[in-house]
């Protein structure tokens, strides 16, 4: 018995999500239009309208009135706190900036999926800013394999290629081990702002990252505005 083939829309949404989970069309890449789209994969152009609308409702496709479809960029203020870009936080404090990667090993999670674990240091002006231990999920960043971390911050590259829809952050004020007190030139048990985020797009999980922060180098501010509901820091 032969298996029917997907339908039009879905086959056209499944292409384009699979091009945006795999980092091939980044946040911002302008989609083809619709009558190109209808050309391509040989359908309506009402289809490819279908399958485009069900991407904008999944947060991966916005449209611009007269501009077109595009890859949606992660939501700025989806979460009580903002995805920070700690090469541009720090930058945007007069400081320079490194980051230097200590570990970048290949594991497994506990569903036996294949995931990158990411270990470094970020540093300010030269000085030990925050300790970084990230996991990535190959499954939803296939092109993770192949980036540069040993050059790139993992957290920079995922902003720039990888969209995503919702995040949780968990901050907590932690006394730094003996080993992390020594990666942050700081003292034994010396206070610590440990911030913990797991990233998803849809109901899948994206990345989960610990970063360390020296208390006396990082402050964290958030903004509230009476009846909005909305928050935002970095």
């Amino acid at each position: 018995m032969t298996r029917a083939a997907p339908n039009p829309a879905r086959r056209i949404r499944e292409d384009i999500e699979g091009r945006i989970h795999s980092g091939e069309w980044k946040p911002g890449t302008r989609i083809p239009i619709e009558q190109e789209l209808a050309a391509r994969y040989g359908c309506a152009r009402a289809t490819v309208s279908k399958a485009l609308a069900e991407l904008v409702a999944a947060g991966l496709v916005e449209r611009r009135r007269k501009a077109g479809s595009f890859v949606a960029h992660p939501p700025v203020h989806s979460a009580v706190m903002t995805v920070p870009d700690l090469a541009e936080l720090i930058a945007a404090r007069g400081e320079s900036y490194r980051w230097e990667a200590r570990a970048i090993l290949s594991r497994k999670n506990a569903g036996g999926g294949d995931t990158l674990q990411i270990d470094g240091i970020h540093f300010a002006a030269d000085e030990p800013f925050a300790l970084e231990n990230r996991t990535i999920e190959l499954a939803e960043v296939p092109a993770a394999a192949e980036a540069n971390f040993a050059a790139e911050a993992p957290g920079t590259w995922l902003l720039a290629h990888i969209p995503w829809t919702s995040a949780r952050h968990v901050v907590r004020a932690v006394a730094a081990t003996r080993a992390e007190a020594a990666a942050l030139a700081t003292g034994s048990g010396a206070a610590c702002l440990q911030l913990e985020r797991d990233t998803w797009r849809g109901d899948r999980p994206v990345t989960h990252v610990r970063q360390l922060f020296r208390g006396d180098r990082f402050d964290l501010v958030a903004e509230f505005q009476a009846g909005t509901g909305k928050r935002e820091g970095n």
